[in-house]
């Protein structure tokens, strides 16, 4: 599985609350915009960080790492 650097996770974590703040208030295209900006980042640190190896694959890590982190299911607490 792709490894996200912590940058990449950082910026899903900024297009996340970039969202939530869009949706948080009435529709209008301004509110939106600091959410397409951020995806824009997102994308671009995506594609610059893939450089060969699965887009997808490290996209879908760094948006799951960004949502905070999961107990390993062989480690004990």
């Amino acid at each position: 599985m792709a490894k996200p650097s912590d940058e990449l996770i950082r910026l899903a974590r900024a297009t996340a609350a970039a969202k939530e703040q869009a949706l948080s208030g009435p529709y209008s295209a301004e509110a939106w915009t600091p959410w397409r900006e951020a995806v824009q980042r997102f994308m671009d640190a995506v594609t610059a960080e893939a450089a060969g190896e699965g887009r997808y694959e490290l996209e879908m890590a760094a948006k799951k790492a960004a949502q905070g982190p999961e107990a390993d299911p062989g480690e004990e607490s």
